[in-house]
């Protein structure tokens, strides 16, 4: 009990301690607290990694951020990032300016939104873990190299998904591999081009990989915790980016030959099990919100909402029967959103009829679902010329959600850009609100020098105010473009830095 309570005190002192106002980093923790007090135990290190993932789920602590401005933990910028410059969102009576300001590409290196001190934080804190805990086997006995190696698995997993977002977000930003101990660090630190930023991603998930367990003991932690299968995930999104489709194909097949995973049939409690509950068979990753640890999205969708859904995604997205109110695709009304109000209703919801209330807003962030990466290894096949094959997936996940006969599609499989429209349709049904949208639509736009950059300038012509249009589409013609600038602070404090070429 006394070592338990030392390591809980322990790093809680490096969560306030950790940071520091003028490291464009936001990672200097005080040595003593790191090196002397702390990484003795194996409860140290089990301590150190669930510091990791509470850093994922929480606003920074007061008087720890960089800026004067708007503080926002992980999961808000994950949604933020994949959905405000997409489609399927509007301004709501909350939006700030800076909120609104991407929404229509008038984005200043002064936007609050710009600001990565947030994955840096845990960065470091996936940092030393991989640098500190080895050592640890020299002063505890009891700690297995398996055991190790499982928590340098977790560590090393999420530092690659926090630099995958980073690299989709920014494009070229700075790789640091090594734990931020001291004020003497060196603070100065260049851009890495976004390529190798996704090599390193890729070797990180290697051994992350290696070092993995397929299961923890219990659901919870299964589905809160990296595991294989996270990894696995993972693996098949960064290789799309890399136009590495046979790795990508070979990496969703891991997860789909598991058998761990199954897509549950649409009925009145689907939306309950798999999004108000969650840890379901569909579940791979989930950002583990609780009644004691409440998710930000009440506020955000519902209390004091910053964004609805746009006008016609109900009708558009996931398509209206207007003979047959019975006729419903479950993943629309009441899954997505209201329809009426155009409420985000996924991260709110209960059940089909009631919202939770502000003290029950419990429910979780969903990096990775098992639809996501079947709907992975269909655009892997796509690129592979095997069309067929993904438009089975695609129907295979449109019969689950009961997806209507309005949004069916009788694409051509050895038409690449049908089969991609498609499956990028499907994709924003399925996926709707869960930090996706931008992302997918970028990813395809971008392949073979832009051969589809009309993605992106059809999502500007359904989302654009009509004032802004042709700004934006003039805009959306320079790749530069597609990427968020260097927050002013960042470049600052760190003179090694260099503004995006956009942004100049």
């Amino acid at each position: 009990m006394r070592t338990k309570i030392k390591s809980i005190l322990a790093i809680l002192l490096i969560f306030v301690t950790v940071t520091s106002c003028d490291d464009y980093l936001d990672l200097r923790p005080e040595d003593g607290i790191v090196r002397e007090e702390f990484w003795q135990t194996k409860e140290d290190i089990q301590a150190a990694v669930i510091g990791i993932y509470s850093s994922l789920l929480k606003r920074p602590p007061a008087g720890q951020t960089p800026t004067d401005g708007t503080d926002y933990n992980i999961s808000e910028y994950l949604f933020m990032y994949g959905e405000i410059r997409a489609d399927m969102i509007s301004p709501a009576t909350n939006t700030t300016p800076d909120q609104r300001d991407i929404t229509t590409s008038n984005i200043l290196s002064s936007n609050d939104l710009t600001s990565w001190s947030a994955f840096y934080r845990t960065i470091n804190y996936c940092n030393t873990v991989i640098e500190l805990a080895p050592a640890v086997k020299n002063s505890d006995p009891t700690l297995t190299q398996t055991q190790l190696n499982n928590y340098l698995s977790e560590a090393l997993a999420i530092r690659a998904y926090l630099y995958f977002t980073l690299a989709r977000t920014f494009k070229d930003v700075p790789l640091k591999l090594n734990a931020t101990l001291s004020d003497k660090d060196n603070f100065q630190l260049a851009k890495t081009p976004q390529n190798e930023i996704f090599e390193q991603v890729i070797k990180d998930l290697a051994l992350a990989e290696e070092y993995a367990v397929t299961t923890y003991g219990n659901i919870p932690s299964d589905k809160g915790r990296i595991t294989v299968y996270t990894i696995n995930a993972m693996q098949a999104d960064v290789y799309l980016w890399m136009d590495k489709y046979t790795e990508a194909l070979a990496a969703a097949e891991k997860v789909e030959n598991s058998g761990k995973f199954q897509l549950i049939s649409a009925s009145n409690s689907w939306f309950n099990r798999v999004f108000a509950v969650g840890n379901t068979t569909e579940s791979i990753f989930e950002f583990q919100y609780s009644t004691q640890n409440l998710n930000p999205f009440y506020d955000m969708f519902t209390q004091r909402p910053e964004f609805i859904a746009s006008s016609g995604v109900l009708e558009d997205v996931f398509g209206i029967d207007f003979a047959d109110a019975n006729n419903f695709d479950v993943r629309g009304q009441r899954c997505a959103l209201v329809p009426g109000t155009n409420q985000i209703y996924k991260f709110t919801g209960l059940n089909m009829d009631s919202y939770k209330t502000l003290s029950e807003s419990d429910t979780h962030w969903f990096v990775y679902r098992y639809s996501d990466v079947l709907l992975l290894k269909a655009e892997a096949l796509i690129q592979l010329e095997r069309g067929d094959e993904a438009v089975a997936i695609i129907e295979e996940i449109r019969t689950k959600r009961r997806a209507i006969s309005q949004t069916h599609e009788n694409v051509n499989p050895v038409n690449k850009a049908e089969v991609t429209d498609y499956l990028l349709a499907e994709r924003a049904r399925e996926l709707a609100y869960e930090g996706k949208r931008w992302f997918d639509v970028l990813r395809n736009a971008r392949r073979n020098n832009y051969e589809r950059l009309d993605l992106l300038t059809n999502m500007a012509l359904i989302s654009a105010p009509a004032d802004q249009l042709q700004s934006i589409l003039a805009k959306l013609q320079d790749p530069d473009s597609h990427y968020l600038p260097i927050n002013e602070y960042e470049l600052y404090t760190n003179k090694a830095l260099v503004q995006n070429p956009f942004y100049k």
